[in-house]
């Protein structure tokens, strides 16, 4: 890890757990033309725009060259071995995510319901007193 975060290992264990699942071959696992596309696909115009539409920022690319780097560096391994290395590292990148903050992180939890909601329906033959005058 090049942030020098300690990870939960109950949390990159879990990730690595479902990864397996999810890949359960070494034919599974992106290859490294794969990656290299999607770090092409970041730089795009459209990709850009879209990035700079909803953060107000450009899109940074350079996770995804990391990526492309990285299956470059083990390339040579025997594809199980690679997996396993793989997994691992997606594991701890996923176990990041879910520990650091979240646009989820702005709700708040009730514990008890909100007081009456959804609103009655009014009858429609009754007047309902005016708020604004």
């Amino acid at each position: 890890m090049a942030t020098g975060e300690q990870l939960n290992p109950e949390i990159v264990r879990q990730e690595e757990d479902y990864l397996r699942k999810v890949h359960p071959t070494p034919e599974d696992i992106p290859g490294c033309m794969k990656l290299f596309d999607d770090f092409l696909l970041c730089n795009v115009i459209s990709s850009q725009a879209r990035s700079l539409y909803r953060y107000g920022e450009m899109a940074t690319c350079s996770p995804k060259l990391e990526d492309f780097k990285f299956c470059m560096s083990i390339k040579g391994m025997h594809p199980e071995e690679k997996r396993d290395v793989w997994l691992r590292r997606r594991a701890e990148w996923w176990a990041r995510r879910r520990s650091g903050k979240s646009s989820e992180d702005v709700w708040d939890v009730r514990t008890e319901p909100l007081q009456n909601f959804p609103p009655r329906m009014l009858d429609p033959n009754v007047q309902a007193p005016r708020t604004i005058e």
